[in-house]
């Protein structure tokens, strides 16, 4: 087992708050005195104390995975003693090498030797999160959907009780009203500048905005729309957008005749 621990600390680096001022958490790394960058920051060394785990691929490999006990995850998901993974990307050249499995078996690993009931995801087929077939590759399993695409991914160790989603996602939309509402958090960097992107949108096409900051899991639970949870574009009470968009893609959303 030693043998292994080595061999992992060769290939990936441990964030913890110890570290996190030198190490980066991978996403903004080109930007660390921007707002989303530094908002990030705050928010994950809230984290830490709950059991927050990031781990960096050593370069020059890209990828990251990030996970923490579901009890305090930043997802739409009530899934009791699980840990539940919220960011896991590789990129560039170091895709197509068996790199997300090794960091996903990493995230394994730790659950069990937690005495975790398992290990569960939020995957989406469209963008922003990852794809549930390398989920798959693991083990992992659908218990629950949501529209637009998206499927809570879980691998238990045992026969324990299946993790859901929140639910209720069309009234929680309604409950915003009238207007263009922006859900935002601090869990993802790149929030801030689709926050701001949205409310220039909204201004140039004559709407109506305002921010709805989600300061803690009960917040995700109770207002999001999606199961995705820390981000969101409302308009009149219907879920328009879960992920960044460009003002060149969203201004026709919010120009559209019936919209």
């Amino acid at each position: 087992m030693a043998k292994k621990r080595n061999a992992d600390s060769d290939r990936m680096i441990d964030v913890t708050a110890d570290n996190i001022d030198e190490a980066g958490f991978f996403c903004y790394m080109s930007k660390k005195k921007s707002e989303g960058y530094q908002r990030k920051l705050r928010w994950l060394k809230d984290r830490f104390a709950e059991g927050m785990r990031i781990k960096l691929l050593v370069l020059p490999e890209r990828g990251f995975i990030e996970y923490i006990p579901a009890e305090y995850a930043w997802r739409a998901v009530r899934a009791e003693d699980y840990f539940l993974i919220h960011c896991l990307w590789v990129v560039g050249r170091s895709k197509g090498r068996g790199l997300g499995s090794f960091l996903i078996e990493s995230c394994l690993a730790d659950a069990e030797r937690a005495a975790k009931r398992g290990v569960a995801m939020v995957t989406s087929e469209k963008v922003w999160l990852s794809g549930r077939r390398i989920l798959e590759k693991q083990g992992f399993t659908c218990v629950d959907t949501a529209p637009p695409a998206f499927s809570l991914m879980v691998k238990k160790f045992g026969k324990h009780p299946s993790p859901s989603f929140a639910g209720g996602w069309d009234e929680k939309a309604r409950a915003f009203g009238k207007g263009l509402t922006v859900l935002r958090s601090d869990q993802c960097p790149y929030i801030a500048d689709a926050t701001e992107t949205a409310l220039r949108a909204a201004a140039k096409a004559g709407l109506t905005s305002r921010v709805v900051e989600l300061r803690s899991r009960a917040d995700v639970l109770g207002l999001s729309p999606t199961p995705y949870g820390v981000f969101g574009l409302i308009l009149d009470g219907k879920l328009l957008s879960y992920h960044y968009q460009l003002e060149k893609d969203l201004l026709p959303l919010l120009t559209a005749p019936g919209k």
